[in-house]
């Protein structure tokens, strides 16, 4: 697992994305010593990134993209060698110490840390301003003639009303009580001129049936802290805590953020006081795991905050802001909005530019993971070719036997070294690239084995990191009605980290026994998705990667090809493989020396990529399995030809495309032309929806 120099004695789950975890990440890549030795650290997040709530108005008031707010949590994590587990966090079961997770299993731990941020008080009918992610798709496409109207009297109900006006909007504030709520006299005053500057009226004492399409009234803790058990504030819901963070009557457990909530020092939830935070939440969480008995650090946090708010620009002379402290409120003033402009850039620099302490430029890119971990072609062959007695399938599975009904049992194996940190999730993704092998062979799978190699670790790790594993494995095999038969366990020697490999079975009629080829003159190619893995997670790997483009790129891996065997085996598939290691000119080569006197005209235009892919190609990123695969170029000096727009062929980007080694790959096949058309667009009804044309098999 990342980052771990010594077994690891305890699992430490940080759950949440908020300010606080992120930046005490970053302290975690800065200051490596400051980071827990004893444990393998996880954490735990709806989404890949997570927003700056002070920039979040000027993403709505079109001043910055969305992309400038978002720290990139996945990166983040690599750079600090912890473990990422993108998750929807639905409960907390005190008694077995594990977080409950949606659609896959909970996480066993012996520390926990909880940043999980704030939710709305709901309002109905209303959309509400947190989470801040599905708000700020709302108000990118908000598009009512007027409006739009929020509820809510406090800091983010003026500076979203500010932000809206200057995107051209009428919006008003319904207040629930005389004037707004920005926590002194002057700061209500100084907030109401700003508001009556920009011509957005305030409808004072609005009735509660009173309709509003946004909702900024107040911050509550999610409910099932409180349901779990955990001491929390009646009012908000937020969690008890000590000054040392630490969950009151729960040892091992801290909360921060907008979800805790200091006995005898109540303060609101502030990105200040989350960011101020973090120094204390890093010293307590070391000193619990690596010195348990040692006094933790009490806080005591500063009695203000200092709050800067915007107005948007509305104004053609630019924008302004408001300062408020405490009592005092100063502004508006341009020089004030250009004060919270550094203050914002600063805290985001803080992450975009963040490398690790001392690191230096590698010499050569880091080897790749997954099926691009590979051996080359080249070797493999060449191995092969000097042991007679080797039977070698020509195909992706071999058949094993010939059942009594007439049916083939098929077998194939498969694995690599951990594609992604998180062992459900890798389990995942290494189950449906193995079972891709039969699939490509029209075998539905049916019974599976597993060697998991584990890290050196405490028995309670091991198990934890090995339950993930095999419930990943069972996420895949279930649904097709396939079993997990057994395997065998390894702990790893001289650092190795996770991997795992599997062996997969399944049965075939002899018609419907799809091979590599022969293809046959007149058959068109199709792919059932994009290719673009092998880059996307090398960048990935050197934190180079835009999140969006990773978080893309796992939701179509992980998406089952099982379900395309019936609909090809309707449309008269001919012959077929997998896209995987060797890249599609490299199988589509594979196909071509089953086929004896044809050749391929490949339509480089309409092989799909996935987001990002070409973007990084173009660049001069590459996989560490390219260079090899680049052998398979060859073709296009022959049995290959590539068609497509333009006088000069394609740009070296998309050839660098046809060789990208891939994991969880598509599936490429040969279809008679009559019938391709109706197959690709069956395939995309199927949630296929980059399924592709790619080419034509010539005489």
């Amino acid at each position: 697992m990342p980052g771990l120099s010594a077994p690891p004695r305890l699992h430490l789950v940080l759950a949440g994305g908020g300010h606080s975890h992120a930046l005490l990440l970053r302290r975690w890549v800065m200051r490596p010593a400051q980071r827990p030795a004893a444990a393998l650290i996880t954490l735990v997040s709806r989404g890949s990134t997570a927003l700056y709530s002070g920039l979040v108005p000027a993403v709505v008031a079109g001043l910055v993209p969305a992309d400038a707010a978002a720290i990139d949590l996945r990166r983040l994590c690599r750079l600090a060698g912890v473990t990422f587990v993108q998750a929807e966090i639905t409960g907390l079961d005190l008694a077995e110490r594990a977080l409950l997770l949606a659609g896959r299993p909970a996480l066993r731990f012996a520390r926990l840390s909880l940043d999980v941020g704030a939710v709305t008080a709901p309002c109905a009918g209303a959309m509400a301003v947190k989470p801040l992610e599905p708000f700020l798709a709302w108000a990118d496409g908000y598009a009512a003639a007027e409006g739009p109207v929020l509820r809510g009297g406090g800091a983010a109900a003026v500076e979203l009303a500010l932000a809206f006006r200057a995107r051209g909007w009428r919006p008003r504030l319904l207040l629930r009580g005389q004037g707004l709520q920005l926590g002194s006299a002057a700061a209500n005053r100084a907030g109401e001129r700003l508001l009556a500057a920009a011509v957005i009226p305030l409808e004072r004492q609005a009735p509660e049936r009173a309709a509003a399409d946004l909702a900024c009234t107040g911050s509550l803790a999610p409910a099932w802290l409180a349901a779990a058990g955990l001491p929390v504030d009646p009012g908000s819901g937020r969690v008890r805590t000590a000054a040392s963070l630490e969950v009151v009557g729960h040892p091992g457990l801290f909360a921060c953020g907008d979800c805790g909530l200091i006995d005898g020092q109540p303060r609101p939830p502030s990105g200040v006081w989350a960011v101020r935070a973090a120094p204390v939440l890093a010293a307590n969480l070391k000193r619990s795991i690596d010195s348990p008995g040692r006094p933790l650090r009490p806080w005591r946090p500063q009695p203000f905050a200092l709050q800067l708010l915007g107005d948007g620009g509305w104004q053609p002379a630019g924008p302004r802001a408001l300062a408020l402290f405490g009592p005092l409120a100063l502004g508006p003033h341009r020089w004030l909005w250009h004060w919270k402009q550094a203050i914002d850039q600063a805290f985001m620099d803080r992450f975009t530019a963040l490398q690790p302490m001392g690191a230096a430029p590698a010499a050569e890119p880091m080897p790749c993971r997954g099926c691009a971990a590979k051996l080359p072609a080249a070797p493999l062959q060449a191995a092969l070719g000097r042991l007679a007695a080797a039977a070698v399938p020509a195909d992706d599975a071999a058949v094993v036997a010939r059942l009594d009904d007439g049916a083939l049992l098929l077998q194939s194996v498969d694995g690599f070294p951990a594609l992604v940190d998180d062992p459900w999730l890798n389990a995942r993704l290494t189950t449906l690239h193995a079972c891709s092998d039969l699939w490509a062979c029209g075998a539905p799978v049916e019974s599976a084995q597993a060697l998991v190699t584990l890290p050196a670790a405490a028995a309670a790790v091991q198990e934890e990191l090995l339950v993930q594993t095999l419930a990943g494995v069972c996420s895949v095999l279930e649904p097709q009605g396939a079993v997990l038969l057994g395997g065998h366990t390894l702990e790893g020697r001289d650092g190795a980290g996770l991997s795992l490999a599997l062996t997969v079975n399944g049965r075939v009629a002899p018609a419907q026994f799809w091979r590599k080829g022969p293809l046959q003159p007149g058959d068109v190619l199709l792919l059932s998705r994009p290719l673009g893995s092998g880059v996307l997670f090398a960048a990935a790997m050197a934190a180079a990667a835009d999140p969006a483009w990773i978080e893309q790129a796992l939701a179509v891996l992980q998406q089952s090809q099982a379900p395309l065997l019936p609909l090809l085996a309707r449309h008269g598939c001919r012959a077929c493989t997998d896209v995987t290691g060797f890249g599609l000119l490299g199988h589509l080569g594979e196909m071509i020396a089953a086929s004896p006197a044809v050749r391929v005209a490949l339509d480089w235009a309409a092989v799909p990529a996935l987001p990002g892919a070409l973007e990084l190609l173009a660049a001069g990123v590459a996989s560490s399995l390219a260079p090899a695969n680049a052998a398979a170029l060859a073709l296009l000096d022959g049995a290959v030809q590539l068609e497509g727009p333009g006088p000069h062929g394609p740009e070296p980007a998309h050839r660098a495309l046809l060789i990208d080694p891939q994991t969880c790959g598509p599936l490429l096949a040969a279809l008679p032309a009559s019938s391709a058309a109706a197959a690709l667009q069956e395939l995309r009804a199927a949630g296929f929806g980059a399924a592709a044309l790619i080419g034509r098999v010539l005489a």
